[in-house]
């Protein structure tokens, strides 16, 4: 084992590393006790497994030029944040040193330890966010290398109700933040009518992809208009210049139940530049140049949406 002096402190007990070109750490182990003194607090790197709820020993990761890019701590601990106090098992920085996320558990799921598991250990805190004051169970913080807030992950299942540029919304998933702290983008929780450049769209994913909210599917411009949406609720036919009608609409795919149930796929619709822009096809069109009907999605029957629908 060896030692090596970081920004933050020495870091003494180091047990296997690997070596950018330049020389410097990109990664180690370390098998002993290690303060780390941070301006977000006093950080102890994991040095040891202590219960199957926790990942196995993990690196502590380096950039090329030797700043910290994540650490995983031995044991929650309590950082200063520009959003208040925050518990944290995992920590990652930008290259300048700005924190960047901050993951307030750091769990290994298993046969043996659930994400159920996982959620029971959360514990509900309040981060003081451009829109006032939020408190759930969060997945994880992510910020600007400024500071400023990026994005709230919420655990599944937790829920916020937030007052949007399209009024009053319940949030699943997470909400993004611009910079200057404009909301960027949000997953609604259920159906919501917004008013876009075409009209009012109904806003909603049957089944959102990811597990964090740094993207999600409502989006707005920095001005609080309707950016981008996900629709199940409508189809959308455009007349171009020629007179060609143009039809889009979600569409079905098969349930993991079986081909006798399907699933409604939503339609994905973005506006920009005074265009629409539909990234499923990869088409868009002028909107001062072509006619556009917003009207109720024809399903051809009534899918089931799960296994017990």
């Amino acid at each position: 084992m060896t030692s090596f002096n970081t920004k933050y402190g020495e870091l003494k007990g180091v047990e296997f590393r690997t070596l950018y070109s330049n020389g410097k750490t990109d990664g180690c182990l370390v098998q002993e006790e290690n303060v780390l003194s941070t301006p977000y607090g006093e950080l102890i790197p994991q040095y040891e497994a202590e219960d199957m709820g926790r990942r196995q020993l993990k690196p502590f990761y380096f950039y090329k030029n030797g700043a910290i890019k994540s650490v995983a701590l031995q044991t929650q601990t309590l950082l200063r944040t520009p959003v208040g106090g925050i518990p944290a098992e995992l920590v990652t920085f930008y290259e300048s040193g700005s924190v960047k996320r901050v993951f307030p558990l750091d769990g290994k799921l298993s046969g043996f330890w659930t994400a159920k598991n996982e959620f029971e250990l959360a514990e509900e805190m309040t981060v003081e966010s451009p829109i006032g004051s939020l408190r759930a169970k969060f997945i994880a913080i992510q910020f600007y290398e400024s500071g400023a807030l990026k994005s709230l992950t919420l655990w599944p299942g937790e829920f916020l109700t937030l007052m949007t540029p399209a009024g009053q919304i319940r949030v699943r998933t997470g909400i993004a933040f611009y910079e200057d702290g404009a909301i960027r983008s949000l997953e609604p929780a259920g159906v919501v009518q917004v008013e876009t450049p075409i009209g009012t769209m109904t806003a909603y994913d049957n089944d959102p992809q990811g597990v964090h909210g740094d993207l999600n599917s409502l989006q707005f411009s920095p001005e609080g208009t309707v950016m981008a949406l996900k629709t199940i609720a409508e189809e959308i036919t455009v007349t171009d210049q020629l007179g060609n009608a143009h039809r889009f609409a979600p569409s079905l795919k098969d349930n993991t139940c079986g081909v006798e149930r399907k699933i409604v796929v939503p339609m994905k619709v973005r506006f920009s530049e005074g265009r629409i822009v539909f990234e499923d096809r990869q088409e868009s069109f002028n909107l001062q140049q072509c006619k556009i009907e917003v009207r109720p999605y024809d399903r051809k029957g009534d899918p089931a949406y799960s296994c017990a629908g």
